[in-house]
Formats: structure tokens, sequence, C-alpha cells
């Protein structure tokens, strides 16, 4: 769908829910308010403006592949999305980086993350939704267990959580990532983490104590056009409350909520 105020842009809709917003003219422009923040914490991965090996699980209209081939050039991405048909659309309606710069795979988020080899990535970012829910597989300790595994020693995993007061899933996932990783960090705006509306909370996890305490971060953050604010250290643990790790279910009990 066109934006009707500039011609230069367009929305991605999955069965009817707007998935990614691209100007077809700067691909370093990222209107969603949660991609901005995954790119702010990216900006301050590693090395700024050295290649990175990006997995991005969930891709629709590949934006945020196309932000980090114009920002980190000679980077390798690979973008797995569900529906077999996307891929192909979305190639031939924008001037995506073409393999080996961007390998775009069709399949399940996990299926295809556990094919992948150990260490091999230096970000993983989730972004899957089935409608506007993150489906459950892919936010058990198991699944990011797995993620750890694909990346490489202090590597970086960002996840897209839609969540709503209590943000009773984004607590969850925080301590499910705790679990994993050594630490974690959470971005959101003001009013979601004061109890108020509907939106998107970013969890971040590393094993590198540098990435998510940095104070540049946190400016970075408050800076956005949006401004949101970063949890990080004692205020993600008094975020996380008792939530427990999500952990995958049981075959049988599977089977039974099917049946129900």
């Amino acid at each position: 769908m066109t934006d009707p105020d500039d011609p230069d842009a367009v929305t991605v809709l999955v069965n009817g829910v707007p998935s990614s917003y691209l100007d077809l003219a700067d691909p370093t422009r990222l209107v969603f308010e949660y991609m901005q923040q995954f790119a702010a914490v990216v900006d301050r991965f590693d090395v700024a403006g050295q290649p990175l090996t990006v997995v991005h699980l969930g891709a629709a209209g590949c934006a945020l592949a196309r932000w980090v081939h114009t920002t980190r050039p000679g980077s390798q991405q690979i973008a797995v999305e569900l529906d077999a048909t996307l891929p192909e659309l979305v190639r031939g309606w924008f001037d995506l980086p073409r393999s080996p710069a961007l390998r775009i795979r069709s399949g399940d988020a996990r299926t295809q993350l556990a094919a992948m080899p150990a260490g091999s990535a230096d970000v993983v970012v989730r972004d899957v939704f089935a409608g506007d829910t993150t489906p459950p597989h892919v936010r058990t300790l198991e699944f990011t267990q797995d993620v750890a595994r694909v990346l490489r020693p202090g590597g970086l995993y960002l996840a897209n959580c839609a969540d709503r007061p209590p943000l009773t899933t984004s607590r969850a996932e925080v301590a499910t990532l705790a679990a994993v990783f050594a630490d974690v960090a959470v971005v959101a705006e003001p009013a979601l983490l004061r109890g108020r509306g509907y939106g998107n909370v970013v969890l971040a996890g590393t094993d590198d104590p540098t990435v998510l305490a940095s104070a540049a971060l946190d400016r970075a953050i408050r800076s956005l056009p949006a401004p949101a604010r970063l949890l990080h250290g004692d205020d993600v643990r008094a975020f996380r409350g008792a939530s427990p790790a999500l952990v995958d279910l049981a075959p049988e009990t599977e089977a039974e909520g099917a049946d129900a």
C-alpha cells in the first residue's frame, strides 16, 4: 500500500496487519518505532559501521535488512519468512540486496534456526507474528537457548514483543532471556511501561557486558522521534518480578490444548 503522503514509501500488510514500512528512496529511514529501537541497539553493537552477520526471523518487507545493508556495508544476512510466497513478492517489488548479501528462506523460524551452524551470527532478530501475537514456540527457553547457540560469543539477540498492560508476556520473556543471557534490557514507550495502551516491547539479550549498559545507548533511546525508555540492571529485575521463564509444552499437553 503506497503512502499517500510519500510516493517513495510503502506499507506491506500481511493478512491485513501492517508488517513493514519501506522508504524506497532511503533504506536508512525506519518508521516503525520498534524498528528504530532495534536500530539504536545495533548501532552501538560491536564496531560501528563494520559488517555484521544477521539472522532475521520474520522478515516481511525486509526493512531492517535494507537498513543493515546500507549502514553496515558488506554484511551477510539471512531472512526467514513462514509464507513461501511473500519472499518472492518482496524480491519483485523492492530493490533488496541480492544473495549472498541477503538470502531469504521460507519456512518456520524455529526449524530454520535449528539448521544454522553454531556461532554463525553476530545478531539474531526475532520479529515473528501470527496476526498480532508472537507464536509460543519462538518464545520459550529452549528456543532462546538455540538462539544463543547460533550467536557467536558476545552476540546480540533482539526480539519484538507486542503486549498490553500488565505486560505479562513481556515479563515472562524477560525471565526467559535472563535464564540464557548474562545481560538483558527492555525498551518501550514510557506510557506502555506505566500501564497504558498496547504496543511493542523490544527485548535485548547478550553476554557482552558493555553493549546494553552503554550511556550512549540510553541517550539514543531517549532521543528517538518517539522517545522510549531503556530498562537495564535493577530496572529489568524489577520489571521481571517473579515471572517464570517460558518452556516448551510437553507433546501430550500440546495435544490436549489442540483438542480443547
